[in-house]
């Protein structure tokens, strides 16, 4: 079975995106983490696979689009609520993104793991924003442990699948909006996105 797996937070004010409160106030960052979430599960979902899976630290609520499974985070740090949502999926691959990239495309999606081990897109910020594993039984072995949230995560996280003896297709890099001059950039690349248009309307 192929699983495609967004994992993210509820978008609840104080909760997420806490670090565009610098210049928006929490209600705004929740709508245009909303916004990022929502774009991100629409090209999620027109990528080819047996099951589309929400991996929520949160509850869904009506925003939620048909078609996906929700499955609850687990406590811990963010290394092993992937590790223990990915070995949670039913056998077969797995390709995880997060909801901080809403300028990915179904496209770039698409590359991921033909005829590979494991495949992996790193952020401009020296972390990752897509993961995937041909067997999801191994993440915990794969990613827990690995250092999240630093520069070297996507170094690290490579090391781990590379140490493992896996074959690694490299998606491209792309830039995660934690800052308000990401969600500038980003919004700029990606104009006609929901994020964008919810970036532009808190900064007005």
């Amino acid at each position: 079975m192929t699983t495609m797996v967004v994992i993210a937070k509820e978008p609840v004010p104080g909760r997420v995106k806490t670090r565009l409160t610098s210049r928006v106030s929490p209600d705004a960052a929740a709508r245009v983490a909303m916004a990022s979430l929502l774009d991100t599960l629409d090209e999620a979902a027109r990528v080819p696979a047996e099951r589309h899976v929400l991996l929520l630290a949160g509850r869904p609520g009506l925003w939620l689009p048909s078609g996906w499974d929700v499955v609850p985070q687990t406590d811990g740090g963010l290394d092993h609520r992937i590790a223990t949502g990915l070995a949670k999926l039913p056998t077969g691959s797995a390709l995880l993104v997060g909801m901080d990239t809403p300028q990915l495309t179904a496209g770039l999606l698409a590359n991921g793991m033909p005829s590979y081990d494991a495949c992996l897109g790193r952020a401009t910020d020296g972390g990752f924003w897509a993961l995937g594993l041909s067997d999801s039984s191994l993440a915990p072995e794969l990613v827990e442990g690995v250092p999240m949230s630093t520069d070297r995560t996507g170094a690290a996280q490579l090391e781990r699948l590379n140490d493992a003896g896996l074959r690694v297709q490299h998606l491209s890099e792309i830039r995660d909006v934690d800052t308000p001059a990401d969600a500038d950039a980003v919004a700029a690349l990606a104009p006609t996105t929901r994020f964008a248009r919810a970036w532009r309307e808190a900064t007005a």
